[in-house]
């Protein structure tokens, strides 16, 4: 007898995303949970927004300048996102850290592509009502000053901003359960400085990297390309974390995992701007992938009291590189991808490598 035909072998992608969000609903509501679950969420969401002595900026808070003047957005047009991460290490009490990662995430709602934009921490910029500096030291300054650092060297508004530190990345990775990654080569780096916590032991190979090991990895930096590598790394593994946390188990986790994460964010982020960020990124994909400033664009620089720092060629060529990365066109409607279908999304899309 020949074997039946399977019937709907491939569902359409158009199909896999809203029946795996009907089936989260259903399986909510049917345990009585609803209620519940969203009430967390609410309140883990909106306890991001840290004000007076809970913020991390309050002892700079009078120096910041003022909010930059970027267009309210309004869930339709491309949004960017500043997300630093901070070693806290050593540092005094009420004193705000250096940005030890940045990176700007830009999301199109139209287009259903995000780009990710790693920015080399020792870049030379001019940090607005200080002059030249450093651009992981413009968060010293507030938030503020940092996006508006970051904006003008990339040419386009920040409108938010997520500032974390080493234990709420911990924190993250330990609460989805951990991220299944390829580590490309042995990492190993002891410290007498920071205690043997800090230090630096991997080896190469597919393998569980817990919210500890993982940090190691995106922190290594000893390379013979140094901060470069370390960059493209970071976004690759962030990647990785990203499409654990929308992934259905990682949904249903998804209040414990905000109240794990929660006390080490702030962000300027309100809780109606996050329901549109998370509708929007669900149903987009990785668009591009870059390195600022890009190798052939890097120029070397001194400070004032003489340290090599990394400049950049030609600022104008740099924010047209900017705008050339995420110039992909609009996607065309068709049968199977009307206006409003899934069927663009669930795609990693091409990813330029640099700093090799």
């Amino acid at each position: 007898m020949p074997p039946r035909k399977k019937r709907h072998a491939k569902a359409g992608k158009s199909k896999k995303k809203p029946l795996l969000w009907t089936l989260l609903i259903l399986l909510l509501l049917i345990a009585g949970g609803a209620a519940i679950y969203f009430s967390s969420l609410v309140n883990s969401l909106g306890d991001m927004q840290k004000e007076g002595d809970n913020s991390p900026f309050q002892s700079v808070a009078n120096t910041d300048i003022q909010e930059p003047e970027a267009p309210k957005w309004e869930g339709k047009e491309p949004v960017n996102i500043l997300l630093m991460g901070v070693d806290a290490r050593g540092v005094k009490k009420g004193e705000v850290p250096r940005s030890d990662t940045m990176l700007v995430a830009s999301l199109d709602p139209v287009k259903k592509k995000f780009y990710v934009f790693s920015i080399l921490r020792d870049t030379y910029v001019d940090v607005p009502e200080h002059g030249k500096e450093r651009i992981n030291t413009a968060i010293t300054h507030g938030p503020n000053t940092a996006m508006q650092a970051v904006g003008d060297l990339l040419g386009i508004p920040i409108q938010y901003y997520v500032y974390t530190d080493f234990q709420g990345f911990i924190k993250l990775v330990d609460a989805v359960g951990g991220i299944d990654y390829e580590v490309e080569k042995d990492m190993v780096y002891k410290t007498t400085a920071d205690g043997p916590e800090y230090d630096i032991d991997l080896k190469a190979g597919y393998q569980h990297l817990d919210g500890n090991k993982a940090l190691q990895y995106v922190r290594f930096r000893h390379d013979a390309t140094s901060d470069f590598t370390r960059t493209e790394r970071q976004r690759g593994f962030l990647k990785a974390v990203a499409d654990k946390v929308i992934s259905t188990t990682s949904i249903l986790k998804l209040p414990n995992i905000l109240k794990q994460v929660t006390p080490y964010i702030d962000t300027n982020l309100g809780l109606d701007d996050m329901w549109k960020l998370a509708s929007v990124g669900y149903d987009s994909s990785m668009g591009g992938s870059e390195q600022i400033p890009p190798m052939d664009l890097l120029a070397e620089e001194r400070t004032d009291g003489g340290a090599s720092v990394i400049g950049v060629k030609d600022e104008d060529a740099l924010k047209q590189f900017v705008q050339d990365t995420m110039a992909d066109p609009v996607p065309s409607a068709s049968p199977e991808a009307s206006p409003g279908s899934d069927s663009a999304g669930g795609n990693t899309g091409s990813t330029n490598s640099t700093g090799n």
